[in-house]
């Protein structure tokens, strides 16, 4: 059924989609981050990104997509890219893009994230080249390179890379006074606060700059806890306490933060007794992160750290 709605959108449009698949143009082969050969082309100028990991890395290498899904569980894409991807168009929900509008959108390359719908992963091969651009939990500093290689950007990648580092070195310099503090990071939710894991994006970044995680918080996996109870907040329990919660879309709740600020549960917290509990956005503390995010946390951090060092 899908084969047969794909193709007859395909037609309307004017695009070939042969039945046996979609012919392969000349130009780079590649291998993507889940083991499969693709031939890209070798300038490609109609980009699709799937993730938001895939909008912020082409944006950084200078490459505007003509359309991207949207920020997961929020309403447009993530508020820190959105200045950059204005002009880009959107192909729907988070892992549930309208192949509609990816037709309409005539694609040369289609960057598919971590995708793991195999057959939705077909149905976009058969438009045009699609690639799986990472894996898992694995860093962004490793998907950016191999972004930057496939679309022939490695210098742009290598000083995106390098102006990452410099930055984490100055900024870990002027945050000596908090070095071996712990920073809980927590994303809420309707249900209740969640942790992030050992091995999510930002908590990664904080390692980086001599801050640690609460013991519970150095688990494995990138995601995050299931909700926790009232009772369960000592699991949250640390030094610092970041709150990420979302602008817009499902998870956005304006008065969230301060009907948790009253619980007497909260108030006994570390953090909270010490009054270092800050709100931070969602859509960039938990995503999978990227060049832009990355630096755009580390903005977050001098902005609500520094001055507490």
């Amino acid at each position: 059924m899908l084969n047969r709605r794909v193709m007859s959108l395909g037609l309307a449009a004017g695009l070939a989609l042969p039945l046996s698949g979609r012919a392969q143009p000349a130009g780079r082969k590649v291998q993507d981050a889940l083991g499969r050969s693709q031939t890209l082309p070798t300038q490609a100028s109609r980009v699709l990104a799937l993730s938001e990991r895939d909008l912020d890395a082409a944006l950084a290498l200078g490459l505007k997509p003509v359309a991207a899904t949207l920020g997961r569980a929020q309403a447009g894409f993530p508020p820190y890219l959105a200045a950059r991807a204005e002009g880009v168009a959107s192909l729907g929900q988070f892992a549930n893009p309208s192949m509609d509008r990816v037709l309409a959108a005539r694609p040369d390359l289609i960057l598919a994230g971590g995708l793991a719908d195999a057959k939705l992963f077909a149905q976009l091969e058969r438009i045009a080249p699609t690639v799986s651009t990472y894996r898992g939990p694995e860093p962004w500093t490793q998907s950016l390179q191999q972004l930057a290689a496939w679309l022939g950007r490695e210098p742009a990648g290598a000083d995106c890379l390098q102006r990452y580092q410099t930055r984490v070195a100055g900024l870990r310099q002027r945050l000596a006074a908090q070095q071996g503090r712990s920073v809980s990071l927590v994303r809420w939710t309707p249900q209740g606060p969640t942790y992030m894991k050992g091995q999510a994006f930002a908590g990664l970044l904080l390692g980086e700059l001599g801050l640690l995680r609460p013991p519970r918080q150095q688990e494995p996996g990138a995601g995050h806890s299931a909700p926790l109870s009232s009772e369960a907040l000592g699991e949250i329990d640390a030094d610092w306490l970041l709150i990420g919660m979302f602008g817009s879309g499902a998870g956005h709740d304006p008065q969230a933060l301060q009907a948790l600020l009253k619980q007497p549960e909260f108030r006994e917290l570390r953090a909270a007794r010490a009054g270092r509990v800050r709100q931070v956005d969602a859509a960039l503390w938990t995503v999978t992160g990227g060049p832009l995010a990355a630096m755009a946390v580390l903005d977050d951090v001098e902005r609500l750290m520094l001055a507490a060092a």
